[in-house]
């Protein structure tokens, strides 16, 4: 049973503020294993890391300016501080692998002019032995390798994702009820929320940072989605990634939604929703690209295969 000083809207903004918390502290998580866990960062396109900073910072500011919620400022802190560390683990990767590959480069140019020119004719007569032989190998080998790939069980990504977004879920709301069940959401009686000024300058300069914030968030996927289109390719981003900044930003609005319907409330709490709502059209372009780009490379993959191994019988 709520409490008498909980109305049901405070409830149910509550619960879906604390998933979308939720998902939020655990946002950069699956794209900062992912970057370790290939030593590299090729896959995220930097402008689209540096306009969310941006985003972020213009966050906090509004935040600080409106005089939000010590919660929501926190949290909007916390995002600027996860960027700077996942902009960092970019930078290293994409300074490391530069150096690397210009060794490589270096390496490569001074053995190729030690290398002799031509080759005595026994090194040629015992190649050609070699080759016929792997003519004859290769097919049926390249043919196993194919078959077996087809008829291997293949995990689908998104199911295994969609767990991990309901535990996001299990634990927000979890995490309100035991909040709730401390005491965290009572209010001492008669108590109410103090009435700001929207003609002040504190209050007019929030809401052009939040606006401004609104629109950095707005644009921020852009250049992601110019690169994935290049490249046709989502390799080396994290698709739990993208998901949880979905699931967070549902929920957010659903938060705002669910706290209050007064018209002035939501036109103060617009650029807020802008900046969260309207991503989740972005976020589902990138869902489309992760599925006709890793569909078509894995037909593109094994259509290459069947036709080495058709030339080579």
């Amino acid at each position: 049973m709520l409490s008498q000083s909980l109305s049901a809207n405070e409830a149910l903004s509550g619960v879906f503020g604390s998933v979308s918390l939720t998902a939020w502290i655990c946002l950069l998580i699956p794209q900062l294993i992912t970057n370790y866990k290939s030593k590299s960062a090729e896959g995220l396109s930097m402008g689209f890391l540096a306009i969310w900073l941006f985003g972020d910072v213009t966050n906090l500011g509004g935040a600080l300016a409106t005089g939000l919620a010590p919660t929501a400022t926190a949290l909007a802190g916390y995002f600027c501080f996860s960027d700077l560390i996942l902009i960092s683990q970019c930078i290293y990767y994409n300074m490391h692998n530069a150096r690397a590959a210009r060794r490589r480069g270096s390496a490569d140019s001074e053995s190729s002019e030690d290398r002799p020119l031509l080759r005595r004719n026994s090194t040629t007569s015992s190649s050609r032995a070699r080759r016929s032989h792997h003519e004859h190998a290769h097919p049926d080998a390249l043919k196993r390798i194919i078959s077996e790939e087809d008829a291997a069980p293949k995990t689908s990504p998104w199911l295994s994702n969609s767990l991990a977004i309901l535990s996001i879920w299990l634990v927000g709301v979890a995490g309100w009820f035991i909040s709730y069940s401390i005491g965290a959401w009572d209010k001492p009686e008669g108590a109410e929320l103090p009435d700001s000024d929207p003609d002040s300058r504190a209050a007019l300069g929030g809401m052009i940072l939040g606006y401004a914030s609104a629109l950095c968030y707005l644009c921020a996927r852009i250049p992601q989605i110019i690169k994935n289109y290049r490249e046709k390719s989502c390799e080396g981003l994290a698709l739990l990634f993208f998901m949880f900044s979905l699931t967070g930003n549902l929920t957010y609005g659903l938060s705002v939604f669910s706290f209050s319907q007064d018209a002035d409330y939501i036109i103060k709490a617009t650029p807020w929703l802008l900046g969260s709502l309207g991503t989740i059209v972005e976020d589902f372009i990138i869902f489309y690209q992760f599925r006709i780009y890793s569909t078509g490379d894995d037909s593109a993959n094994r259509h290459i295969g069947v036709n080495v191994a058709n030339e080579s019988a």
